[in-house]
């Protein structure tokens, strides 16, 4: 995977001592500095079921992981920092309070060792904007941190540590199309045929996830919430690679509150319909709405269309679904 040519002894875990632990040890290749890739996601369906205990929402959603991405790269540093760069940088915690830098340290109690290191992301993925953008760059810290420390945590252990960070960091690792339950973090891969198209209507300010869901509380208060469900023909059009019957069936129970908060989201919303969407949707809190277009021509109509519009600040296409977090590089 690139490594480098410095070299050092691994002693084994097994709690062996003296000649049968000797026999167990190693010597490999030490990485200086590991890149990750990962994917946003968006929401094609999201059912938010009644207040918990806990102070969540239980619900049940289907992510797909589309074609924008971050880059996280984790290196060996004299001195802990972090840096930010790319489209979308503003409002992104250069400090402690960055999913990713809790991340690292995660993985480095797991390996029970302290060291400082440096951490760059190059952010493409829309902040505070409904794509796990946070989410992504903290699986993405996860998996190229355990890489740099010899890729020893189990898949299962490093989907826990996902979910100590936040809802959406599980997902973020998992990628393709998923069922997430619980508050999101429960992942089950979910069977899905061909690929779809997106475009993304980004708005200029984002939306805080505790504000819209208050919102969500607001607007239903003294209602009959009923847990949580995915429709069956949502899951239809996914397993048969259906578009058309796929956009008829996206859904998002957070979208009320998104467009209360924000009423210019519904431009948006109709721009796409003029313009002969398949479907579209608030993608997860929002404030993005996902465009569902036939194909790749359809799609770039699309995006012209709602660029021209002045409706958003900026439009992207991607296609889903796509892979997790993955390494990129090494060395």
């Amino acid at each position: 995977r690139g490594f480098s040519s410095s070299i050092s002894p691994i002693g084994c875990r097994c709690g062996e001592r003296g000649s049968a632990c000797d026999r167990a040890k190693v010597l490999v290749e030490v990485m200086e500095r590991v890149s990750a890739r990962i994917p946003a996601k968006i929401n094609l369906s999201l059912s938010v079921g009644p207040l918990r205990s806990d102070g969540y929402h239980e619900i049940m959603t289907l992510f797909q992981a589309i074609s924008l991405f971050d880059d996280v790269v984790v290196s060996r540093s004299d001195v802990e920092q972090i840096e930010i760069s790319g489209s979308y940088t503003n409002g992104v915690p250069a400090n402690s309070e960055n999913l990713a830098v809790k991340a690292t340290h995660l993985v480095m109690r797991e390996y029970g060792i302290a060291e400082k290191l440096s951490i760059q992301i190059k952010k493409e993925i829309p902040v505070a904007a409904g794509l796990a953008g946070g989410s992504a760059d903290a699986a993405g810290a996860l998996l190229a941190t355990d890489a740099l420390f010899g890729s020893e945590i189990p898949k299962a252990r490093l989907m826990q540590l996902a979910s100590e960070l936040g809802s959406d960091v599980p997902f973020s690792l998992t990628g393709q199309t998923a069922l997430g339950r619980g508050r999101g973090e429960e992942i089950t891969p979910a069977l899905s045929r061909g690929e779809f198209h997106w475009v993304l209507g980004i708005a200029a300010h984002g939306l805080s996830t505790p504000a819209v869901y208050s919102e969500c509380d607001r607007l239903r208060e003294g209602m009959n919430v009923a847990p949580p469900r995915i429709s069956e023909a949502v899951m239809h059009a996914l397993l048969s690679g259906d578009a058309e019957n796929l956009g008829k069936h996206l859904s998002n129970d957070l979208a009320p509150a998104a467009l209360s908060l924000k009423p210019a989201l519904r431009m948006v919303l109709d721009v796409a319909n003029e313009y002969a969407a398949l479907g579209s949707i608030v993608s997860g809190s929002g404030p993005t709405i996902a465009i569902l277009a036939r194909d790749e021509e359809h799609a770039i109509d699309l995006a012209v269309a709602l660029s021209a519009s002045g409706v958003v600040s900026n439009v992207a296409r991607a296609i889903g679904p796509v892979p997790g977090a993955r390494i990129i590089d090494s060395k």
